[in-house]
């Protein structure tokens, strides 16, 4: 009997474990949302855990524009180590971003090389926001905190688990080291597992059981 009630006390601190690990594995907010992007696909943002993302509302018509050259350059030089930078045209300010998707489509391509994704024209502002930006700006992110985008550059920096953790305003250039050194800092932390990736992860590694010959029983 007691050895029975052992038995069903670790089930239950078992279940209660992986429960608790499926609960935090779910993908918090920032990254609960699907987007357009600029080939009139839809990209489940979810697909981004496990990066650190810096999004940022883009215009071509903007003397800030120049910053997509910048935001080029911290593809090329941290793409591959784990950044993601997702850019969302947008014209609410100045009317600075008239264009269709295939017209800004060109324009980032021809003038800056763009090679990190970019998406289909979005409002950030106002009751027309699209949810995206309705939950980033809630955020009371340092350390500009919560409230409406200001102008066209403004940048918000996700960690690995996909969380807000820094809002940037537009002046701020990407290639600023208040910027960098946040990115660099969350590169360096190993993405956490998923119960799924922990679970594909146990099956590669795991030996595959064989059965064994019967063994005589032991003469008392």
């Amino acid at each position: 009997m007691p050895r029975l009630i052992s038995i069903i006390v670790a089930g239950l601190l078992t279940m209660i474990l992986v429960s608790k690990t499926e609960a935090a594995d779910k993908q918090p907010a920032a990254l609960d949302f699907t987007m357009m992007n600029l080939s009139g696909k839809k990209v489940d943002l979810s697909t981004y855990l496990g990066k650190v993302v810096l999004i940022v509302n883009t215009a071509s018509e903007c003397g800030l524009t120049p910053q997509y050259e910048q935001l080029q350059a911290l593809h090329n030089k941290y793409g591959e180590k784990g950044l993601a930078i997702l850019g969302f045209p947008c014209n609410q300010f100045g009317k600075q971003e008239p264009g269709n998707a295939k017209t800004i489509q060109a324009f980032c391509t021809k003038n800056y090389g763009v090679k990190f994704d970019v998406f289909a024209k979005v409002e950030v502002n106002g009751d027309g926001a699209c949810d995206l930006y309705k939950y980033l700006t809630a955020r009371k992110t340092k350390p500009k905190g919560a409230g409406n985008v200001r102008w066209n550059f403004e940048k918000f920096l996700l960690n690995r688990q996909g969380e807000v953790i820094a809002r940037f305003g537009p002046r701020t250039s990407p290639d600023d080291k208040s910027i960098v050194g946040p990115i660099e800092a969350e590169l360096a932390k190993k993405p956490q597992l998923t119960t799924e990736s922990r679970k594909a992860d146990i099956s590669r590694t795991s030996v595959p059981v064989t059965e064994s010959k019967k063994s005589k029983p032991v003469e008392e």
